[in-house]
């Protein structure tokens, strides 16, 4: 059958088609910005281009990051130093990231670093100062610890030694004294005049105030500062003298309570974490705090990340704040998603716990999150030239009891 004379040639019906498509079907910039977050100022960049999530804030390695500013960043600045030396400094590759946490912690010792870390700071109820520390590989998890140590000034230094040198994890009191002298550390004497005034002055008031005694009366002796009797078991109350309990000497203090927790991340991705403080003013003598507790004070895991910690030790060791934020890193959370749940999980039992948490992981992306108080942390990384200080202000609100946790 002839083709009919009123038939449009196939070219036309090809371009009518396709200048239906193209008016039609294609959407507008404005419709294209609406179904995906990107801006038109992006809209020169590659197809494969993905925009940075605003959590990667990484500077690069080498990598330090440690709690507080102020004086602590000189432990940053030192521990970065390290870092950043030619291989000609004597000391084995394999130990790049440990001797950074050992360098910039033993900064903080010598310094006295806001009087809560190293010699002539926190006297316990004796007056006497002692230091803890830990030191943690991100390797093997190997780690070593002194707490309670008397009368020797380089805690993290004699943590290394337990670490290196030792199967153990921890040494306390009298005994890491021993082994630090046989390491070839020197005894002295950890007070000065004004950590010893500060004793001094707070017995002629009573030991009131400060005081981390609860559950007890005051027998016969010097005043307010003992001999402590217990109460009675029958007569601690409906909640058994447990918890925030309301029986105790005195108000705790709220301030002169901080560690140096740090973490390190070498050229070569080698990660280790640390912590040196003298713990808490008034504390009852022989005291640990959570300092040289593993997964408490400090934390790391190179496949994963790293996290300091610092604040109510007594409080915040029972959570594993450290252990459970680099797990959380592990599960796919932010590093400040990780350090966020670390303390909200201990502000549901303890509303008023002051805590501060910092956050790493493997690649230097890093966050925090706080309680009780305004915390900072101190960090230094790649080409920056100077640490940088960051003010974390206390989270808002508390985890219901519900929830699942």
């Amino acid at each position: 059958m002839p083709p009919s004379s009123t038939a449009l040639p196939l070219t036309s019906i090809l371009l009518s088609f396709l200048t239906s498509i193209l008016t039609t079907a294609t959407p507008t910039i404005a419709s294209l910005e609406s179904q995906h977050p990107i801006t038109s100022s992006n809209l020169n960049t590659t197809p494969n281009s993905n925009p940075i999530p605003d959590w990667q804030n990484t500077p690069g390695l080498p990598f330090i990051i440690n709690t507080w500013g102020g004086s602590f960043t000189s432990a940053t600045d030192s521990a970065f130093s390290y870092l950043t030396q030619s291989s000609s400094n004597n000391k084995n590759p394999r130990l790049q990231a440990l001797n950074a946490i050992v360098t910039g912690c033993s900064t903080c010792e010598r310094l006295q670093c806001d009087f809560t870390v190293g010699y002539g700071g926190s006297p316990d109820e004796n007056c006497e100062t002692t230091l803890d520390a830990l030191l943690m590989d991100g390797d093997t998890l190997d780690s070593g610890a002194v707490a309670n140590l008397r009368r020797v000034k380089d805690a993290i230094a004699v943590a290394k030694q337990v670490l290196l040198y030792t199967k153990h994890s921890l040494l306390t009191g009298d005994q890491a004294t021993e082994f630090a002298r046989e390491n070839g550390f020197e005894e002295e004497d950890l007070g000065t005049e004004e950590s010893r005034g500060v004793c001094e002055e707070w017995r002629k008031k009573g030991c009131g105030e400060g005081s981390y005694r609860r559950n007890v009366i005051v027998g016969e002796g010097e005043g307010g500062c003992g001999p402590y009797v217990p109460v009675p078991e029958r007569e601690l109350g409906v909640d058994g003298g447990l918890g925030e309990s309301k029986m105790q000497l005195g108000e705790a203090k709220t301030e002169g309570h901080d560690t140096i927790s740090m973490i390190a991340i070498a050229k070569d991705g080698r990660m280790a974490a640390g912590s040196s403080t003298n713990g808490a003013r008034h504390k009852i003598p022989g005291r640990v705090g959570d300092g040289p507790i593993v997964g408490s004070g400090a934390y790391v895991d190179g496949e994963v990340g790293g996290c300091g910690a610092t604040g109510d030790g007594d409080i915040m060791m029972r959570f594993l704040p450290c252990y459970q934020a680099v797990e959380s890193l592990r599960r796919g959370m932010t590093p400040t998603e990780a350090a966020e749940d670390a303390v909200r999980r201990m502000v549901r039992k303890y509303p008023s716990v002051q805590s501060g948490i910092v956050v790493v992981d493997k690649n230097g992306n890093h966050g925090a999150a706080a309680s009780g108080w305004t915390f900072t942390y101190a960090y230094r990384g790649g080409q920056m030239s100077e640490t940088k200080v960051v003010t974390v202000p206390p989270l808002e609100g508390v985890m219901p009891a519900s929830a699942d946790l």
